[in-house]
């Protein structure tokens, strides 16, 4: 281990990397400003839907935009190395902040941003190829130890490997849920779209998908295998960025897939982009090494021990809860269960108290069209919307109101059934990280991991 930490590689991939990143979060951003999401979503909502144990992170109405625009301009700055620390920092705070206003926007391709961001506080992204390192010489290096981007492999390697044994299930594998769903509905795609009313095409999107996902780091990894992997990567992502609406998390995977690549591949971008703006080439061509102290190795490492234990420990948080994950959904945000299920929900909620007065609740009333078909589904969310009306009416004279939810859930295309216990008054229930014992049986199993 001493041995493996004291060797060096060029730092070229890490420069590229953060160049790349960098700019595919501004553009992420930006495409939010444009088309209004901002508003939609972290504006015009009367209520919000923190997660536990951040309900002090709140909407920041009107001022959002200036924290997108913080956001935005720190990504910018990442991708140019300028003030590299103090921006990786401001986008790891204003990003997971955006992130944790409200749970009915949760995506994995967010939390995982904000992952990144994080780790790149760490590591000597700019002793290269950046503006810090053309202003301050002495802070320009060729060569960074080996480990610094391996971290961001491993890190890589993880993610996709949990989304490959996350597919490994009866509804996925046996059945191929829910893509016998979606891929219908888009058959008016032109050429390729009258195949997705196709059984076998059905299933042959769910297994390559599940080989794709167990098989794709390993490999990036190997040098035989590292170019046909990356076009696998390009062609595996770019299908599903036609095919499905997740945003910007194909074109990351696909930048973030190029960090496999050898320090001399990248050379070649940073001397086509140094040609561009006819940088000298001693500034893109040093052979100094990046060193951390010994202090400030040590201290970095255990956090990225501590970073990886924990990314180990979440996915499988979920064997700490009784029933099927997919329907109580216990343990299944931040564990990389990508695009696993189809479930949609009806839930009406009747307030009550002492006295006999009783109100049908009208979630329009309450709640923009995504956060009601968000929490319609999620036991979580419906405990939380439950308080939110208990507050609400004890406001307007009802004394100690009762919340009950006649809810109605399918997933994966069964027939509905209740997803809570309609006999619980849900005003009394408290969020915590326990089971909720409120939430009515499965009575089918999806056997897998």
């Amino acid at each position: 281990m001493k041995g493996y930490f004291s060797k060096t590689v060029s730092a070229a991939p890490l420069a590229v990397f953060r160049m790349g990143f960098g700019l595919m979060i501004f553009a992420g951003l930006a495409r939010f400003w444009v088309k209004g999401w901002i508003t939609d979503l972290y504006i015009t909502p009367k209520y919000f839907f923190p997660f536990f144990g951040f309900e002090f992170v709140r909407s920041l109405g009107a001022y959002t935009y200036l924290l997108f625009a913080i956001a935005a301009v720190s990504a910018l700055m990442v991708a140019a190395g300028w003030f590299y620390r103090t921006a990786a920092t401001t986008l790891f705070i204003s990003f997971t902040y955006i992130e944790l206003i409200d749970k009915s926007t949760y995506l994995n391709h967010y939390y995982f941003i904000s992952l990144i961001s994080f780790l790149l506080i760490f590591l000597p992204a700019n002793v290269y190829f950046s503006v810090d390192a053309y202003r301050k010489k002495e802070l320009l290096a060729g060569l960074i130890p080996r480990w610094t981007i391996d971290v961001l492999k491993v890190f890589v390697f993880i993610l996709y490997f949990f989304a490959g044994l996350a597919k490994i299930n009866s509804d996925w594998l046996v059945h191929a849920l829910p893509l016998r769903i979606w891929l219908p509905a888009r058959n008016d795609m032109p050429v390729i779209g009258s195949l997705f009313n196709h059984e076998w095409v059905w299933y042959a999107f769910s297994w390559l998908g599940c080989l794709y996902d167990l098989s794709i780091p390993f490999l990036l990894f190997m040098k035989k295998t590292r170019l046909p992997a990356f076009m696998a990567v390009v062609i595996f992502h770019g299908l599903t960025a036609v095919l499905f609406p997740i945003g910007m998390f194909p074109y990351i995977m696909i930048v973030t897939a190029l960090i496999f690549f050898s320090g001399a591949f990248h050379q070649k971008i940073v001397d086509i982009v140094s040609g561009l703006f006819k940088l000298p080439m001693e500034f893109t061509h040093s052979s100094a090494v990046c060193q951390y102290s010994k202090n400030t190795q040590i201290i970095t490492q255990y956090i990225f021990l501590t970073f990886f234990i924990v990314q180990l420990a979440l996915p499988l948080r979920f064997l700490l809860y009784p029933g099927e994950l997919f329907w109580t959904e216990e343990g299944y945000r931040f564990s990389w269960r990508v695009m696993l299920m189809e479930k949609a929900g009806y839930a009406q909620f009747t307030v009550k108290d002492k006295t006999g007065k009783s109100v049908v609740v009208n979630n329009s009333e309450f709640l923009t069209t995504l956060q009601e078909k968000m929490m319609s589904t999620q036991p979580d969310m419906i405990l939380q919307y439950a308080h939110i009306l208990r507050d609400y009416y004890s406001e307007r004279k009802f004394e100690d109101p009762e919340v009950y939810v006649d809810s109605y859930v399918t997933l994966n295309g069964r027939l509905g059934k209740p997803l809570v216990l309609p006999e619980t008054n849900l005003s009394v229930q408290k969020e915590s990280f326990k089971h909720k014992n409120w939430i009515t049986p499965f009575h089918d199993e999806i056997k897998g991991f």
